[in-house]
């Protein structure tokens, strides 16, 4: 395989990649050494790509190792997960309020779930991953991924509704 083939192979999917390391480090620097460790890796091992079914779960499994391992060398305790995909069509002020503090209470939320189901949420919710996919890149079967993320969005819409109805900003 040469560079042009390869590059080819790993463009569509290498800000996924990012993203994801980006979810997990939260530091841009950190996401970006992640990010070109896991393309160094996959130019390592371009000979034996053709015999995998699925590159770019691989190259998600390896970004989701790759940045665990980096998290645990650190000792990091909490990830931080930043919502940046969020577009506006210049709603009017209060609006933009309202849900600024909605997406900061969302996410905090989402920063008290255990590790995995900030995973899972990352890979389904912003990504847009299909199970399947997922199931590869977690290694857990599809259906208790959706368990899980069942439990995991009921957890945020209660602590949302309780929020709003104490008046908590």
């Amino acid at each position: 395989m040469n560079q042009n083939v390869f590059i080819e192979l790993v463009n569509p999917f290498k800000d996924k990649v990012f993203r994801l390391a980006k979810r997990l480090l939260t530091s841009t620097e950190e996401a970006e050494d992640a990010t070109q460790e896991v393309m160094v890796k996959l130019w390592n091992k371009k000979e034996n790509l053709e015999e995998y079914n699925n590159v770019e779960a691989l190259a998600m499994t390896m970004t989701k190792n790759y940045c665990l391992d980096q998290l645990k060398s650190k000792r990091a305790g909490n990830l931080q997960l930043v919502h940046n995909n969020y577009t506006d069509r210049e709603p009017q002020l209060d609006k933009k309020l309202e849900d600024s503090n909605s997406l900061e209470w969302v996410e905090k939320i989402i920063n008290q779930l255990p590790e995995q189901l900030q995973l899972l949420i990352q890979l389904r919710d912003v990504e847009q991953y299909e199970f399947e996919e997922i199931a590869k890149i977690v290694n857990m079967n599809e259906t208790a991924i959706r368990v899980a993320l069942s439990r995991a969005r009921k957890k945020i819409r209660e602590s949302m509704v309780n929020a709003h109805s104490y008046g908590i900003k």
